[in-house]
């Protein structure tokens, strides 16, 4: 068994498909980490360029802010020497006129809007004629990895990057994973107006997610001179429910500037500091689209092993051990108010609505 203390990159992964795509992209795979004491979850231990990863998956059938946390305390526990963090998977994009966001291309959460990279949107208070205010600020990512976000965007600005023949890459390597971790038909990729909702729950086509032109948000096609996939920087949303309510999701975007929606890093940045990294699969809005969600995984791991192979082996060692870092307790933590009993609300772990919209699980 792999001595836990050599593990100094942590990974966390919510679903299975996000937990394939990790793997896909290890340089070295290493044995199983075998009886953990004390210890439920299911890890993956390897190396990326330099750097020793344990990759982290959440049990089937939990999502949302609280199984990460359980998640990201395991792994903690299990190998004390993790330094840097990742939440690595997909999500729904929230595209506008300032952000051309398609499926299949990657938000990295980055400081903006007096938010520190994730916005938790279901923990604020709401009054009447006003906008949905948030009660507190989730931490922002360390130091390092920003710093490695910031280095990598201007190779990129400079040479374009590679993502699209490092998933080619990854996909040679394992052909079984062709069907649903390649790319789709780019002419899936349809941004319906807003106020055109699927109307069939569970089925795959509705009278309403059609061809017709007068549904369908028109947009350029990509050229050579675009990146595609496209990476985008700035505010995450997350919350315990899933955004399927294109209305919201404008709102949203026009008020915080979000770019993109998902359930786990909430949890987290309080407790694990991480770099969240998401690949756009759908438009968080009632169009469920599965057919990206394996592609839009591999560009999201694609990505994050870009930002490791960035940083030094030493640079890490460098870095506070991140259990170091929760078990200091409040100077390390922001304190989060909810509320008084008129004006402060909190949307249920499972399902609830803000501004008369509806949310569930996965």
């Amino acid at each position: 068994m792999p001595d836990p203390k050599n593990y100094t990159v942590g990974w966390i992964s919510a679903i299975y498909t996000e937990y394939v795509a990790a793997q896909a992209f290890l340089d070295e795979r290493h044995d199983e980490p075998g009886y953990l004491p004390g210890n439920t979850t299911d890890f993956t231990l390897g190396r990326i360029g330099k750097h020793n990863v344990v990759i982290a998956v959440l049990p089937a059938g939990e999502y949302g802010t609280a199984s990460a946390s359980r998640v990201a305390d395991g792994m903690m526990f299990s190998f004390p020497n993790i330094r840097i963090a990742l939440m690595v998977g997909i999500g729904g994009g929230a595209p506008t006129s300032k952000h051309d966001i398609r499926l299949g291309d990657i938000v990295v959460s980055c400081p903006s809007n007096g938010q520190g990279g994730v916005f938790q949107y279901d923990f604020g208070k709401t009054i009447q004629g006003r906008d949905f205010q948030p009660t507190g600020v989730l931490n922002q990512t360390p130091h390092l990895l920003r710093s490695a976000v910031n280095g990598l965007r201007a190779r990129y600005e400079a040479d374009g990057h590679q993502l699209e023949d490092a998933v080619n890459r990854a996909l040679e390597k394992k052909p079984r994973l062709r069907r649903k971790y390649g790319r789709p038909d780019a002419r899936s990729d349809r941004l319906y107006n807003s106020d055109i909702i699927h109307k069939q729950e569970g089925e795959e086509h509705c009278d309403s997610c059609s061809d017709d032109a007068s549904h369908i948000v028109a947009r350029r096609p990509r050229t050579e001179e675009d990146d595609n996939p496209t990476i985008h920087y700035g505010l995450i949303a997350s919350a315990n429910q899933l955004m399927k309510d294109a209305l919201v999701r404008d709102e949203f975007a026009k008020q915080k500037n979000i770019l993109c929606f998902e359930m786990e890093a909430a949890g987290l940045m309080n407790h694990f500091p991480c770099l969240v990294i998401r690949g756009i699969c759908d438009y968080a809005d009632s169009h469920k689209n599965k057919d990206w969600q394996g592609y839009a995984a591999m560009n999201a791991a694609a990505y994050a092993k870009d930002i490791l192979n960035r940083i030094a082996p030493q640079q890490v060692e460098e870095e506070t051990k991140v259990a170091t870092i929760v078990n200091q307790g409040d100077q390390n933590t922001t304190n989060v108010y909810f509320g008084d009993n008129n004006h402060g609300f909190q949307v249920g772990s499972n399902t609830g609505t803000i501004n008369g919209a509806r949310f569930g699980g996965r």
